[in-house]
């Protein structure tokens, strides 16, 4: 058990950086798991690392996020990914920032080739893009963050403003077809066929509220509200989607240690456990939020004892590296039992670099 207080900005990004640092010393860039792949686990880490490296200008994080980009994109701006599925473009994210400290013109083309997938993705009936293609006709929450960033930053880097219109068209969709009233929250997927197992006959959702896809959906959320043109007719419907979930978030949170559940609106079962990447998906957009004024102040607390309850229950912190423990590993939609029996892991990508993007958020939260 950790005990850090009281939480101060340096206190909350020294640990920040010592995150990143442990995978940056357990894994050499070409090794990050899955080794050699083109994959938003890695994208989200990496996610964490561009943003501590953005925070102090320390080059040696630069470096590492360039190192795993250029090991996968040859000098022609040719890589191989996964085409039939919005998983492959988070990682898309990083070749932003590169292009525009390298001028290399492969992040470039790497980018326009994830953009094409845009126009190839299968899609509902009302234009949804489908998860993957191994499953059709699947709206998932994740999906808004996997491909929402990446669009919005490539029309800022090369102007294709119909991107914009695009990616909240989806959230939209999500809105419309998967949220439920009584929790505020939305469901994790949504078959517009209503065929898998676990779909709701007459709403086509999956039955329960998985804690890292509504987590997946406040990060893309607030993520896509830094880049929305200001003007922009639809950043006032996204705010308010903003504040809803996060309300929602509020409402659930664990009053003994200040994290949140697996199932997240089940927390009275037995059999049913604190989870620690949407603990720090939930702590970042929170964070951020209050930092940019769309929530009011007083949420800063949530944050604060969600990140204090990171340290206290699932942050093994040692004189020169860190243990992130009870990250769930890589889940599809299912029921109940399917959610809660999920393995969990030590210091997975996806939780790391939750973690570490709660890390900065709440330091930039505190400092402000």
């Amino acid at each position: 058990m950790n005990q850090v207080e009281p939480l101060s900005s340096k206190t909350i990004l020294d640990i920040a950086e010592k995150a990143s640092k442990t995978l940056m010393k357990t894994y050499n860039p070409n090794q990050l798991p899955p080794a050699n792949y083109w994959h938003y686990h890695q994208g989200v880490f990496l996610y964490g690392v561009q943003r501590v490296w953005e925070r102090t200008g320390k080059q040696v994080y630069y470096d590492y996020m360039k190192a795993y980009v250029d090991l996968l994109i040859d000098e022609q701006g040719n890589f191989l990914f996964a085409r039939d599925e919005l998983d492959s473009i988070q990682a898309g994210i990083l070749l932003f920032p590169l292009y525009k400290k390298t001028g290399d013109e492969r992040y470039k083309t790497a980018a326009m080739k994830l953009k094409n997938l845009y126009s190839t993705f299968n899609k509902t009936k009302q234009g949804g893009f489908w998860h993957k293609d191994k499953y059709p006709y699947q709206m998932w929450l994740d999906g808004l963050f996997m491909g929402g960033p990446f669009a919005l930053m490539y029309d800022q880097a090369f102007n294709q403003p119909e991107l914009v219109d695009m990616v909240l068209y989806q959230e939209k969709l999500m809105r419309e077809h998967m949220r439920d009233e009584e929790t505020g929250f939305l469901y994790h997927a949504w078959d517009e066929t209503r065929s898998m197992l676990w779909a709701n006959k007459d709403t086509g959702c999956s039955p329960e509220i998985w804690g890292r896809s509504i987590g997946w959906y406040g990060t893309a959320l607030i993520d896509l509200l830094d880049i929305l043109p200001e003007n922009h007719s639809s950043k006032e419907e996204l705010i308010a989607s903003l504040q809803s979930i996060i309300k929602a978030y509020a409402d659930f949170q664990d009053q003994k240690t200040g994290l949140w559940h697996q199932i997240v609106d089940k927390g009275d079962r037995e059999d049913n456990w604190l989870e620690s990447s949407c603990s720090s998906l939930f702590i970042y957009t929170i964070a951020r939020a209050v930092e940019k004024n769309y929530v009011d102040p007083t949420y800063q607390v949530i944050a604060k004892k969600g990140y204090q309850g990171l340290l206290n229950h699932m942050i093994e912190i040692q004189d020169d590296s860190l243990v992130m423990k009870g990250i769930c590993i890589g889940t599809s939609a299912g029921v109940y039992d399917y959610y809660v029996s999920r393995p969990v892991s030590e210091n997975d990508l996806h939780g790391v670099g939750a973690f570490i993007l709660a890390s900065v958020a709440l330091s930039d939260m505190i400092r402000k």
